[in-house]
């Protein structure tokens, strides 16, 4: 399409940018944001990776601007989504975990979504004249009201839970077994993919078809008279970790079997990005379009990623839970070769994009994001003063933390609260409470104001989950923003300690049982499971320890 047909443009002296270019300010870009799953910080090779090559992205990183405090609204895949998408902390409309997986069984969460009442940025671009997509992986609700279709997307092609295997080769036995038993609740990491509703027989590798199907949604944007938002949302190189002989060969000199194959997933997803360039510029789209790449949360570290130089990984609160690798790119218009220091939020795509694209906000709707773009391109703070808030519950506590400008305040674990200064010290190593205790006191102060505007949650991860939560009288915020170490339950010594290789916590051990359930197409049982992880733990320490497994593991084969 003639780029004069679709663009008002306006002219603008950036002085910020250590330049007088005068840039051109399309106001009716297309988007594109491409999203990765448990991508770790430092596993691309924009932010330092030496071990996984992605030369598609660091091109365009390179020739655009990369954000290097880059922050998701929660540490999990779903919530996070649900932030992006509703421009708001999924806390304030009861989404702060994780939607079970739909082959548990549990009808009342299968029959949950995002809120129908929240209009999502999808249907504020679709409103204002966008052709509108979404590929991949969605974990927003698998029926009618939550469905893509319903909210805001044109075409989408893809599975509506939170994760899938990659061969089809191998998930559709499974599927077709469990369908011919009469299972009425199979795994989400079987089920079919689907297009618009309509379910597809898939036949390549997940990551290469998603690929392949936003190249389809290009080719066909582009024959439309109208700009396109395109959310592409690989599941990749979340578990199971599955991937191609060829890409695997390219890292044969990764001797962690678990490196080797996520480096091979991300290799995946950098061809696809490539992929979707290509089509761009065959269309004479790509000067026209603002890509933005990131990832849902932090990396999962138990499943080869790095989040080098932060602290921690996916569900922490710490940096390595919900900073991100992040970049801009759109030619002429992003600053090109160029770092942007401040914070930015996935919060902020829903005011900037609704303002790049002309879209008219709701009258009374909520958001925590702002629009950010002239302070970006200006090279300065656009949330000087403001907070960026994380909170993650768990069994009968709760994580938090929030940045603003320079500072950030953390609790861990049910520990005591502590005070970085994130830019100096990244890594979090170096707590400063006690020389700023009034700064501690007024940053928690405003975490407890914005924890009222919280709700009680509408689903949990699972059942036994919402047992606990009530069992244990969540999520009482008037203990969890106290700074008086006196009202502190301390965490359990297992849970502050080193682990040793082989050695698992509870929640380790339960993820990684959950991952083996769910390859192999199994329904979960996590009272199985919990009783599985008393028995190894012989001695009560919290911690499944390497050799208590093995004595575990001979004791069943010596009985079976």
């Amino acid at each position: 399409m003639n780029a004069t047909t679709k663009l008002l443009t306006i002219f603008c002296v950036l002085a910020p940018l250590g330049t007088n270019a005068v840039f051109a300010a399309p106001l009716r870009p297309n988007i594109v944001v491409v999203m990765c799953d448990d991508l770790g910080y430092s596993d691309v090779g924009f932010n330092g990776a030496t071990d996984i090559r992605t030369p598609e992205l660091d091109a365009l990183a390179k020739s655009g601007t990369i954000c290097t405090s880059a922050y998701v609204p929660h540490p999990f895949c779903g919530p996070s989504r649900m932030g992006l998408m509703s421009g708001r902390y999924p806390h304030e409309f009861g989404a702060p975990f994780n939607l079970p997986n739909s082959g548990h069984g549990i009808e009342e969460y299968n029959k949950q979504g995002i809120d129908i009442n929240e209009t999502l940025i999808s249907t504020v671009l679709q409103d204002a004249g966008y052709y509108t997509g979404a590929i991949g992986k969605w974990h927003m609700g698998i029926t009618q009201p939550f469905h893509p279709n319903t909210r805001g997307f044109d075409d989408f092609y893809g599975f509506l839970g939170g994760g899938h295997s990659y061969f089809p080769e191998k998930y559709r036995p499974i599927y077709e077994r469990q369908r011919r038993a009469g299972n009425p609740n199979i795994n989400e990491y079987s089920l079919p993919l689907e297009h618009n509703g309509e379910e597809v027989n898939e036949t390549q590798y997940i990551t290469d078809a998603l690929s392949r199907e936003a190249v389809r949604f290009v080719n066909d944007a582009a024959k439309k008279d109208q700009p396109f938002f395109l959310f592409l949302a690989y599941n990749a190189p979340h578990t199971p970790l599955e991937a191609k002989e060829d890409d695997l060969k390219e890292y044969a000199d990764v001797k962690d079997e678990k490196r080797r194959t996520y480096a091979a997933m991300v290799h995946a997803v950098d061809r696809g990005v490539g992929e979707v360039v290509e089509s761009l510029k065959s269309n004479h789209e790509f000067d026209d379009t603002l890509i933005i790449f990131l990832s849902d949360n932090g990396g999962k570290t138990s499943a080869g990623a790095t989040n080098r130089p932060l602290a921690q990984g996916k569900g922490s609160v710490y940096e390595g839970g919900y900073r991100v690798p992040m970049f801009f790119h759109w030619p002429g218009h992003v600053p090109a070769g160029k770092r942007f220091k401040y914070p930015v939020s996935s919060l902020d795509f829903y005011p900037t994009f609704a303002g790049l694209g002309g879209g008219t906000i709701p009258a009374g709707k909520h958001l925590d994001g702002k629009d950010i773009w002239n302070d970006f391109l200006a090279a300065q703070n656009p949330r000087k003063g403001d907070m960026i808030f994380v909170v993650r519950h768990r069994a009968g506590f709760s994580d938090a933390s929030a940045r603003q400008d320079r500072w950030k305040v953390l609790r861990d674990a049910n520990g005591p609260w502590k005070l970085f200064n994130i830019e100096d010290d990244v890594s979090e190593q170096h707590d400063l409470s006690a020389q700023n205790p009034e700064l501690l006191h007024s940053m928690v102060a405003k975490m407890e104001k914005w924890s009222r505007s919280h709700i009680e949650p509408r689903w949990h991860h699972e059942r036994q989950a919402k047992d606990q939560w009530d069992e244990t009288g969540m999520p009482h915020f008037d203990q969890t923003f106290s700074i008086d170490p006196s009202e502190a339950t301390p965490v359990e010594v297992s849970e502050m300690k080193p682990l040793k290789k082989g050695d698992s916590t509870r929640d380790d051990f339960v993820e990684r049982e959950r991952e083996k359930w769910e390859k192999n197409g199994w329904n979960w049982d996590h009272v199985k499971v919990d009783k599985m992880f008393d028995s190894i733990d012989a001695n009560k320490d919290g911690v499944a320890s390497g050799e208590e497994k093995k004595a575990y593991w001979a004791k069943m084969a010596t009985e079976n």
